[in-house]
């Protein structure tokens, strides 16, 4: 089998115009495939400069070993075909430690053609340390290294107007773009006295001529395929030590700038050009309130009701005669219909989600979803069951049973075929629901549970408030206790 480098296989030569923090596996299966796929289909002709992101630096030594080369193996199910696909990647044209390269690092702010950066740094990655100084070689956290970065290209280009960055972090929170933007006027305004005469002009400049978008991005990647490693190397013909998996869906929400048209970013950023799910538009809010509510939010739901009906995987759950149509009615009829997109545009993306939870490749345990689960609900469904309330006169059934199983589920015991029931939770939480349980009458469980605002629901309150919400949970807590979960399931999407 042969080495994977750039003597054995071929690698694009292109200009570097892109800067990417990280070298994890989410960032090398969605950002670099995607940049691979504009590079083939559109005149985009970009590679990439990779920032080692931890002082560890194992996986940039596996990249540079093989010349930056490796592939993505992609599966799942795309308009119901199933997918198992194998793409080289060749748009890293090389990897740099800031750590230890600090002088590399700081020199990409001196390349006239670099206009993007690209980040994943972790949740935790977007934020502010105020022990930070722009004299560190380098700075401590990802925005004081970019903020050290954007000041080298002012310097460097005299203020140039076309010299600023389009900056598209990949952080999975919310207004990523937003957090990232007011840190690093943070820093500026930190080192103010080091900046001295350029501190108005560098803080006019970022503000100005540099382009920080909020993104969503969608793609559930595992990571190295350890299991089917030697099967995938034997495909390939390549011994690849860094081969990354990921679903073959992908989805980019990328909200522009506020200083910048959708028509220019589209036209310097050609992915949907290329045919790729990467969504340029004035707000990623909706497609974010999407995705939580029906990817997120049907995951939260049919998890109790699956697994005390039997069913461990979210795969069989889908496929199942009575579960499939639950998870169905929570998606389409429910959920769905609490949003404020286009109804063809949920109804595509809700069949989108129904195929990826339907993934042959993966066993998707539904215990896994389990945990913290009332936060979840919290964020994921509630919003939904009190916008359906308000929108239709009553409550959504499937999801208020959602709510009644996950309840019966933190009791804790044994499924009634003998599978051990273990909730795993804030201790507080699961403190309350033994003390309730305790009792055995599910009235005082409903009401305890829905009157815990400070414990669970926070501004949301006290749940009992929501007219018919208690009578509805009792009724099905009696009914799952009685008849079982699956008759229950049965009585709701027979409705």
């Amino acid at each position: 089998m042969k080495a994977l480098n750039k003597l054995t296989a071929p690698k694009a030569v292109a200009p570097e115009r892109i800067i990417q923090f990280g070298e994890g596996n989410f960032l090398r299966a969605f950002v670099d495939w995607i940049i691979k796929k504009m590079n083939d289909k559109t005149d985009f002709n970009s590679s990439v400069v990779v920032l080692q992101g931890t002082p560890d630096g194992f996986v940039m030594q596996l990249l540079e070993g093989q010349d930056c080369l490796y592939h993505v193996n992609l599966q799942g199910r795309v308009e119901g075909e199933v997918i198992n696909s194998l793409d080289r990647i060749d748009v890293i044209s090389r990897g740099i430690s800031p750590f230890t390269q600090t002088d590399a690092f700081l020199a990409l702010a001196d390349q006239p053609e670099m206009r993007f950066v690209i980040s994943n740094t972790t949740e935790a990655g977007i934020a502010f340390d105020p022990e930070c100084k722009l004299a560190d070689r380098p700075a401590a956290s990802y925005p004081g290294k970019l903020t050290q970065l954007l000041y080298r290209r002012y310097k460097t280009f005299n203020g140039d107007p076309a010299k600023g960055f389009i900056i598209m972090p990949c952080e999975l929170i919310f207004e990523n773009g937003h957090h990232l933007k007011e840190i690093i006027f943070k820093y500026i305004d930190l080192w103010k006295e080091d900046l001295g005469s350029d501190y108005e002009g560098f803080r006019a400049w970022f503000e100005n001529y540099n382009y920080v978008c909020a993104t969503l991005v969608d793609r559930i990647v595992p990571g190295f395929p350890r299991k089917e490693i030697n099967e995938i190397q034997e495909k390939l013909g390549y011994k690849d030590n860094i081969v990354v998996q990921g679903e073959a869906f992908h989805l980019w929400v990328i909200e522009r700038a506020s200083n910048i048209s959708i028509e220019q970013l589209r036209a310097e950023f050609p992915a949907e050009k290329a045919g790729l799910q990467v969504l340029i538009t004035d707000s990623e809010a909706p497609y974010h309130e999407r995705k939580v509510t029906l990817l997120n939010g049907p995951h939260t739901v049919l998890s109790p009701v699956s697994f005390l009906s039997g069913v461990n995987i979210v795969r069989d759950a889908c496929n199942h005669p009575v579960l499939g149509k639950y998870i169905r009615k929570v998606q389409f009829d429910e959920l769905m219909q609490t949003l404020n997109l286009p109804m063809e545009e949920l109804q595509k993306f809700g069949s989108d989600v129904l195929e990826r939870f339907n993934n042959p490749y993966v066993d998707h345990q539904v215990t896994s979803i389990m945990l913290n689960a009332f936060p979840k609900f919290e964020t994921r469904d509630l919003p939904g069951l009190k916008t359906y309330l308000e929108r239709k006169g009553e409550l959504p059934k499937g999801i208020v049973l959602g709510l009644a199983a996950l309840i019966t589920y933190y009791k804790g015991g044994n499924r009634e075929d003998g599978t051990p029931i273990e909730p795993k939770d804030d201790q507080k939480i699961m403190e309350l629901l033994k003390e309730l349980w305790a009792t055995g009458d599910t009235r005082k469980v409903a009401e305890g549970v829905l009157a815990a605002q400070d414990l669970i629901w926070g501004v949301n309150g006290d749940l009992n408030n929501i007219p018919g919400l208690t009578d509805m949970v009792v009724y099905y807590l009696d009914s799952i206790r009685d008849k079982g979960m699956l008759e229950t399931v049965k009585e709701v999407v027979e409705a």
